[in-house]
């Protein structure tokens, strides 16, 4: 049994790690393949994946502070999703340059009718908001966010070597690419806190963890699906 924050969540993390085969679509973008279509429809995906994740973010933040019946304050996990709030503050923000160099802009985003698969993981990341324990959330988080990471960095070279994109195109996934040695920090103080006053269940972490696992896949299938279809 982990008696530290580093050896729980490195261990999650490790037991949590994707099939590296799941994302059919990654290589697709790594090769420079995937249609403008399917660009797009990341871009207009995204739109919808971080207003839904900063307010759940928030609302995490908030539940955290001020605590419940059954917990005290957790000031350590509010740090943690105040931060991810920020992230996807900036996120938005980066996303319109991309979003620009695909073509989808506001006139197509009102148009677009958003993919089920697609919104599957932040349905769940707000449900996670509403009734998860936050340092169960911060730990089943960390293991997911790891992986899109790896996914963001190779979407970014891809779109430089292959798609001609500049720097400010590629910025949000650069965002979600580099090192984040604070958010990690935030988390390791979240997970000890939560450690020493008894409040993790590894069962409900891995379970919360697959289920994210499971819908970022069928984020990527969806579009992978769509870049099959389109002419």
């Amino acid at each position: 049994m982990a008696r530290t924050a580093r050896e729980l969540l490195e261990g999650v993390t490790g037991q949590l790690a994707p099939d590296p085969h799941a994302n059919r679509l990654l290589p697709v973008i790594a090769r420079g393949a995937a249609r403008p279509e399917t660009l797009a429809a990341l871009a207009l995906e995204q739109r919808h994946v971080i207003a839904a994740d900063h307010r759940a973010f928030l609302h995490l933040a908030e539940r955290s502070a001020a605590g419940t019946e059954e917990s005290a304050p957790d000031p350590a996990s509010a740090a943690f999703f105040e931060m991810l709030a920020e992230g996807e503050a900036v996120a938005a923000e980066r996303l319109g340059a991309f979003a620009a160099a695909v073509g989808a802009d506001d006139a197509r985003a009102a148009e677009y009718e958003p993919l089920a698969d697609c919104q599957a993981y932040p349905a769940y990341v707000a449900w996670l908001a509403l009734n998860g324990e936050p340092t169960d959330v911060v730990l089943a988080l960390g293991a997911n966010v790891a992986a899109w990471g790896g996914y963001c960095e190779t979407i970014a070279e891809a779109l430089r070597h292959h798609y001609g994109f500049d720097d400010e195109a590629c910025g949000f996934f650069d965002l979600f690419a580099a090192p984040a040695p604070e958010l990690e920090n935030r988390a390791l103080a979240a997970v000890q806190a939560g450690l020493d006053a008894d409040r993790v269940s590894r069962d409900d972490v891995l379970r919360h963890g697959r289920l994210l696992q499971a819908y970022e896949s069928r984020f990527w299938h969806a579009l992978w699906e769509l870049d099959q279809r389109v002419a």
